[in-house]
C-alpha cells in the first residue's frame, strides 16, 4: 500500500510538472531554448503565461516582481494581485462618500459595493488556496472550483457597478475607474486557469503515468471515485440529507423550539462541515431570511411549497438585499418551501430569492414574484421540480444554474410591459456560467392568456455581453412569441451571446420564425450533450449524493 501511494505521489508530481510546462510553452521533450527544460527566466515565464490573457500589459505588470519560473506559483501570484487590487478599491472608495451625500440610491450602491468586494476577495482567496493545494488526482474538481470562484469574483465586481446604473452624479464613473484594474486582473486569472485546463486536456500522457492518472480519475462499480475511502462511502451512501433528523424545529403553532426562522438561524454553527437541518412546519412566516456566508451546509425542510411559506410585505427599494431571502453560505439545500414575493407588478424590481450559495440545491420549492423573482447570482446551483413565476427577467443572474423538471409560469404584467423569462448575465467569454433549462414546462397563469397577444412573452434577453441560455427537451406552451427572444438594447450582445433551443416540444417550441441572430445557435445532439447537467457542471457529485432526483444526461424517451 505504501509503495502504491509513493508511486501515485511521484506520478502526480510529474504530471503537474508536465502540465505547467506545457502551459508556459515548454515542449513535451523537456527541452526549451535554455538548459534542461528550464524556462530561461522569470521574465520569459511571465510573458508566456500572460500571452493568452485579454489584458497582457496588466498581467505582466502584476507579476513583474516575481522571482520564480514556476507557473503554478505565478498563477497564485496573479490571484494575489487581483485580491490586493480589490482591497485597494475598498480603501479608496471612501473618497466617494462625499459624492453620494444626499443621494440615497448612490449611497446604497456604495455600501453594497463594500459587501460585494468582500465576497469577491473570498472567491479569489479560495482560488489562491486551491491552487496551492493542486492535486492531480482531484484535477477536474479543482479546476472547476477555480473557474467557478473566479467567475464569482468577476460577477461580484460587475454587480457593484450595476448598482450605480440608475444613480445621478459621477460616483458610478468613479467606481468604474477604481475597479478597472481589479476587473482586468480577475479576468486574467480566469484566462490563466482556462489555459491550464486546456493544456492538460490536450496533453497525451503515456506509460505508467497515464495508467495511474486514469485510475485516480476513474469510478468503480459503486459509482464513487476510486480514491474515496470505505468510511467516506458509508457517509455518502446515506439516502438523503433530507432524511436526517432535524437539529431545530420552527412552528407557528408553538410545537417547535422557535416560532420564527430567524431565531432558528442563531443556532447554526459557523462554517459547519455537516448538515444542519431546520424543519419549518406549515405556516406563513413574514420575515426576511438571510443565510450568511458563515452558515454552511444548512438544510431547510418544509411541509410543502403551498404550506410552508416565507413572505413579507416590506419593500426595500434601493437595497442589494432581497425582499425575502438571500442564500450565501455554500451547500445550502431546501425542500418543500414556498418563497412568495407579494410586492406586486407595480413595485417593479422585487427579488423573492437571491442565491450565491455554491453547490446549492432547491427541490420541490415555489418561488413566486413579478419582476426579477429569482436571482441566480453566482456559483453552482441546481433546481429540481420547482415552480418559478414572474413577469420581467424573472430568472436572472450569472450562476452556473441548472433547472430540471421545473414549471416556469408567466404571470399577467402591467399594461405596458412585455414578459421575459430569462436574463442571463455572463460578462466574460471564459466564464463557465450559464443557464440550462432541462425538461421544464413553460406555461402561464390563466389571467395572462387574455393579454398574451398584446403583452408578448419571450424566452429571454441578454443582460450581459456573453449571455448564455440553453433550453432543451422542454415543453413550451402557446405563450411565447414566434420570434422567441428579445434584444436588450439595440444590437448589444446579439453576436456574442449563446442561446439555443434543442429538442423541445409543444405549440410554442416551433423555431422556424425565431430571430436570426449570430449568437442564436442550432445544436446537433453531440453539441447539445455538452449542456446536459453532468457535462455542463463537470463535477456533479454534490447533486447525486444529495438524494434529490437527478438526471445527469439527456432525458430518456424525449
Amino acid at each position: 500500500m505504501a509503495n502504491n501511494i509513493a508511486v501515485i505521489s511521484i506520478c502526480s508530481v510529474l504530471l503537474v510538472a508536465v502540465v505547467v510546462a506545457v502551459t508556459v510553452g515548454v515542449t513535451q521533450s523537456g527541452k526549451s531554448d535554455g538548459d534542461s527544460g528550464e524556462v530561461k527566466s522569470a521574465s520569459k515565464a511571465i510573458k508566456e503565461l500572460c500571452q493568452p490573457t485579454d489584458y497582457q500589459h496588466a498581467c505582466e505588470n502584476s507579476l513583474s516582481n516575481a522571482n520564480t519560473t514556476d507557473p503554478k506559483e505565478l498563477i497564485r501570484m496573479g490571484f494575489q494581485a487581483a485580491m490586493t487590487e480589490i482591497e485597494t478599491v475598498i480603501a479608496n472608495s471612501t473618497t466617494l462618500k462625499e459624492l453620494v451625500k444626499g443621494r440615497p440610491r448612490a449611497k446604497q450602491a456604495l455600501e453594497n459595493c463594500h459587501e460585494l468586494m468582500g465576497y469577491a476577495i473570498d472567491d479569489l482567496n479560495n482560488s489562491f488556496k486551491q491552487m496551492g493545494e493542486f492535486d492531480v488526482d482531484k484535477y477536474e474538481e479543482y479546476v472547476e472550483n477555480l473557474k467557478i470562484w473566479l467567475a464569482g469574483s468577476i460577477t461580484y465586481q460587475q454587480t457593484c457597478l450595476d448598482g450605480f446604473i440608475k444613480t445621478r452624479g459621477e460616483s458610478g464613473e468613479k467606481m468604474r475607474a477604481l475597479l478597472n484594474t481589479a476587473q482586468e486582473l480577475s479576468s486574467n486569472a480566469l484566462a490563466m486557469v482556462s489555459e491550464l485546463d486546456l493544456s492538460l486536456k490536450k496533453l497525451h500522457l503515456s506509460g505508467a503515468t497515464q495508467g495511474v492518472v486514469r485510475r485516480l480519475l476513474s469510478h468503480d462499480q459503486s459509482g464513487f471515485p476510486s480514491w474515496v475511502s470505505s468510511t467516506q462511502r458509508k457517509l455518502l451512501e446515506n439516502s438523503s440529507k433530507f432524511d436526517l433528523k432535524p437539529n431545530v424545529v420552527v412552528a407557528k403553532d408553538k410545537s417547535g423550539k422557535y416560532g420564527t426562522i430567524n431565531d432558528a438561524l442563531k443556532e447554526i454553527p459557523k462554517r459547519g462541515s455537516t448538515p444542519f437541518v431546520i424543519y419549518i412546519k406549515k405556516g406563513v412566516y413574514k420575515e426576511q431570511v438571510i443565510i450568511t456566508k458563515e452558515m454552511k451546509n444548512v438544510v431547510f425542510i418544509g411541509d410543502g411549497p403551498e404550506k410552508t411559506i416565507i413572505t413579507d410585505f416590506h419593500f426595500l427599494q434601493f437595497a442589494f438585499e432581497p425582499l425575502l431571502a438571500a442564500v450565501i453560505g455554500e451547500k445550502f439545500m431546501a425542500k418543500n418551501i414556498g418563497i412568495l414575493n407579494t410586492a406586486g407588478a407595480k413595485k417593479h424590481q422585487a427579488v423573492a430569492l437571491r442565491v450565491q450559495s455554491d453547490q446549492s440545491i432547491f427541490y420541490h420549492c415555489k418561488i413566486a414574484g413579478y419582476q426579477d423573482t429569482l436571482y441566480v447570482h453566482s456559483h453552482r446551483q441546481f433546481y429540481r421540480e420547482c415552480i418559478i413565476s414572474g413577469t420581467i427577467d424573472f430568472i436572472f443572474g450569472d450562476a452556473a444554474a441548472v433547472l430540471q423538471n421545473c414549471r416556469i409560469i408567466v404571470r399577467k404584467p402591467m399594461s405596458n410591459q412585455k414578459c421575459i423569462v430569462t436574463a442571463q448575465g455572463r460578462s466574460e467569454r471564459r466564464e463557465v456560467t450559464g443557464m440550462v433549462i432541462h425538461n421544464c414546462t413553460f406555461t402561464s397563469e390563466p389571467k395572462y392568456m387574455s393579454v398574451k397577444n398584446k403583452n408578448k412573452a419571450y424566452l429571454g434577453r441578454p443582460w450581459k455581453e456573453f449571455s448564455r441560455t440553453i433550453i432543451m427537451q422542454s415543453h413550451i406552451d402557446d405563450i411565447i412569441a414566434p420570434e422567441g427572444w428579445l434584444p436588450w438594447n439595440g444590437s448589444f450582445a446579439l453576436d456574442t451571446l449563446v442561446y439555443s433551443e434543442f429538442n423541445n416540444r409543444g405549440p410554442g417550441a416551433d423555431t422556424s420564425k425565431r430571430v436570426k441572430w449570430r449568437g442564436l445557435k442550432t445544436f446537433n445532439e453531440e453539441h447539445a450533450k455538452l449542456y446536459t447537467p453532468h457535462d455542463f457542471l463537470h463535477v456533479d457529485e454534490w447533486i447525486s449524493r444529495s438524494g434529490v432526483p437527478y438526471t445527469p444526461g439527456m432525458m430518456p424517451g424525449l
